[in-house]
């Protein structure tokens, strides 16, 4: 399989909003997308977008996980950006008639499709700084993923870094400008200290990395920051830490200083969640110059028990009792 996000799906979803009203979605032929030179989105970073994943089971049908909590997570960053908000069922609508299209294309578990729905301000106006766009285009595009990290279940070693991702207003948005926002510190600190991912703890506040959510888990108790603005609400968080509470698990949700983190690593696991990393195991933490290895820099089995938890309500091996997983096929 092609590495994480460069194999696509030969067919697309489309919308478009423009005079106050939606267009009719429609599913076409993937192909490049036609935009003015002085389309919002271009200029003012007018854009959001989804990640989340669809799943082939034995019986020939796809299953998607969380599909509606990310839809609305979806409208959530389209208000924070004032951009023109996609009606849910339609949204939803889009993404499961792009499933079922691609249902051959869904390779076996542990592989998946990923899904990308993207919103974009279209509105032609370079004068537009301080104004919203009128104007707007939503497509969903699908990619056959293996592991997104190249390493697999190999541990990552993170740079704790006491500065900020983001800005705090944006910081649950899922907007490009995020992660573009932390590109260049992440790419610093492969270069200069051989990490894998940049840990963010502004304020010596610990957050998140840049393309995933950070927990601490040792034999009964989750750890991890308690939801505001200044990070993403990740969907693979969220279940990890219901999954977690039904296997009895103490779940913390609340502030971790750079000190705790330190003196927790030596009997907690790390890790980092997300929809594409899922639970990626951390070995080893650089802070202030010094490799920290965290435990003994192996993957650790509480992380293995979890994610099996959430890989087998994925995969069709354990019963969603959450209501999860939605049926196309």
């Amino acid at each position: 399989m092609k590495p994480f996000g460069t194999e696509f799906c030969d067919h697309f979803v489309v919308a478009e909003y423009s005079d106050g009203a939606w267009s009719a979605p429609v599913l076409k032929p993937l192909e490049n997308l036609s935009l003015h030179p002085a389309a919002h989105v271009l200029h003012y970073a007018s854009s959001c977008f989804e990640g989340f994943k669809a799943y082939r089971w034995a019986d020939g049908k796809g299953r998607i996980f969380r599909l509606h909590d990310h839809v609305a997570r979806m409208q959530r960053s389209a208000v924070s950006l004032s951009l023109p908000v996609p009606d849910a069922d339609t949204l939803a609508g889009m993404v499961v008639d792009l499933v079922h299209h691609n249902l051959a294309d869904i390779p076996e578990p542990p592989a998946s499709l990923y899904l990308r729905p993207t919103l974009v301000g279209t509105l032609q106006n370079i004068g537009a700084a301080a104004a919203p766009s009128s104007e707007a285009l939503l497509f969903v595009i699908a990619s056959p993923v293996g592991d997104y990290f190249a390493g697999g279940a190999a541990t990552l070693k993170l740079l704790v870094a006491e500065r900020e991702r983001t800005t705090e207003q944006l910081g649950s948005t899922k907007t490009g400008g995020n992660y573009a926002a932390a590109l260049g510190v992440t790419l610093a600190a492969k270069e200069k200290y051989g990490v894998d991912q940049v840990l963010f703890c502004p304020n010596d506040d610990v957050q998140e990395t840049g393309a995933a959510n950070f927990l601490l888990i040792s034999d009964d108790e989750i750890i991890t920051k308690q939801l505001d603005t200044t990070f993403l609400h990740g969907m693979t968080r969220d279940s990890i830490l219901k999954l977690g509470a039904e296997l009895g698990y103490t779940i913390s949700e609340r502030p971790i200083t750079v000190d705790e983190l330190i003196d927790k690593v030596s009997t907690y696991e790390a890790c980092l969640s997300g929809t594409a990393a899922t639970l990626s195991p951390v070995g080893a933490l650089v802070h202030q110059g010094k490799e920290i290895p965290v435990r003994d820099g192996q993957p650790g089995p509480n992380r293995a028990k979890l994610q099996k938890a959430l890989q087998d309500i994925q995969y069709g091996l354990a019963t969603d009792t959450h209501g999860w997983l939605t049926e196309v096929g």
